[in-house]
């Protein structure tokens, strides 16, 4: 927890820590920065030995843990800055407020809505890209509008609409092609068409607020439609006639999916289940964090409708729940309290997410991968996000490479 002040380096050695490196733990352990890039790892037997240039900067971590940073792929907002404000500056803000949490890259997750708010949302994303001074934003993700009106959630009718070829491609031009991942009920009439035409834009395709029955989701699968947004939620239940779209995700192992770890959304306990049925790297967690996260001052607004705290946020005008107060941090501490280990933890905050959206530069500590890490103390809360090589503690930058 040393005060490293401002410093330009051409060259980090961060020692004396444990590295999670996505895959495995190393105890005892060095990571060397340079040029934004992860150079080498190794042991503190080699550091001892190793021969260094002399404008290396040593930080000593004490023993705490180094993590690949946490990618974020579901997130509508978070301390009064959200995606529904159609403009640059608060996606920027949100980039900002995300390293206190862990966060070097996110999703920024927009709500279907009638077709010019949706194109004047996507725009406002596109618009800040490129500009962060936080957390990197790595596209966009679009939760609609092609979903079920069965399963809307907080969504409302009147923002959905069948599916569009037309209305795909004006969305897709609005986002200057940063579209990166959408949800889709693979149940709806002309759901192949546009899952090919997704499949020749690279978009990763998400089942979510869907009524499918299992047949719909096997043949969703057959175009892709692989992962699964906020599992258990918004979606068809498992039955022992018709696993439905849940049991889809239980039976296939191919299939990956979103977890929200507040203790809410999902059980601890079906989170443990899940883990004993699935591939550990096809589990994502995500926060589906609203605006008001993190929001101290009222009323608590989100998607244009007031919503009120009670673990998680619910919609005031009928108690359903919203989404999400999480943080990323919380979701890892979260997953450890109920059981599941911190390198687990860390491959479904860091790596997973990395590998399901195609970042092949992040999620792992290893040579060659951006240096974008986070160090956790004994108590998992972020001492320091590292963005590219850029220190930042609680959500001010210290210092570059």
């Amino acid at each position: 927890n040393q005060n490293l002040g401002m410093f330009m380096s051409s060259e980090i050695c961060l020692h004396n820590a444990t590295v999670l490196t996505g895959y495995s733990v190393m105890k005892n352990c060095a990571v060397l920065i340079k040029n934004y890039k992860i150079i080498d790892v190794f042991n503190e037997a080699r550091f001892a030995s190793k021969k260094f240039k002399d404008d290396v900067k040593f930080i000593d971590l004490q023993g705490a843990c180094i993590a690949p940073g946490f990618i974020d792929t579901h997130i509508h907002g978070i301390e009064g800055h959200g995606t529904d404000d159609q403009s640059p500056d608060s996606i920027l803000k949100m980039s900002e407020s995300l390293t206190k949490y862990g966060v070097t890259s996110f999703i920024p997750t927009l709500y279907s809505a009638p077709r010019d708010k949706m194109i004047k949302d996507i725009k406002s994303i596109t618009a800040a890209m490129g500009k962060e001074k936080g957390a990197k934003i790595l596209g966009i993700h679009l939760e609609g509008p092609f979903i079920s009106p069965e399963r809307l959630g907080v969504q409302t009718p009147d923002s959905l609409s069948p599916v569009d070829l037309k209305l795909m491609q004006e969305l897709w031009d609005a986002a200057e092609g940063k579209i990166i991942n959408m949800t889709v009920a693979p149940e709806l009439k002309g759901m192949r068409e546009l899952s090919l035409y997704c499949i020749g834009k690279g978009i990763v395709l998400q089942a979510g607020h869907t009524n499918a029955t299992y047949e719909q989701m096997v043949e969703g699968m057959q175009v892709r439609i692989l992962h699964v947004t906020h599992l258990f939620n918004a979606m068809s239940r498992m039955h022992h006639r018709d696993p439905n779209a849940v049991g889809a995700v239980f039976i296939h192992p191919e299939m990956s999916c979103e977890i929200i770890a507040d203790g809410i959304h999902i059980n601890p306990n079906l989170i443990k289940f899940l883990l004993r049925c699935k591939p550990i790297d096809k589990l994502v967690l995500v926060t589906d964090s609203l605006k008001p996260t993190k929001q101290t001052e009222h009323p608590l607004m989100a998607n244009g409708e007031e919503v009120y705290l009670d673990k998680c946020f619910y919609r005031k005008s009928d108690d359903v729940i919203a989404g999400s107060a999480l943080t990323m941090s919380d979701g890892v501490r979260n997953l450890v309290s109920f059981g599941i280990s911190l390198d687990q933890a860390v491959q479904m905050a860091s790596t997973n997410p990395a590998n399901i959206m195609r970042q092949e530069h992040l999620g792992l500590i290893a040579p060659g991968y951006d240096a974008d890490l986070v160090v956790l103390d004994q108590n998992l809360t972020p001492v320091y996000t590292i963005v590219k090589g850029e220190f930042f503690k609680e959500g001010k930058k210290l210092c570059a490479l």
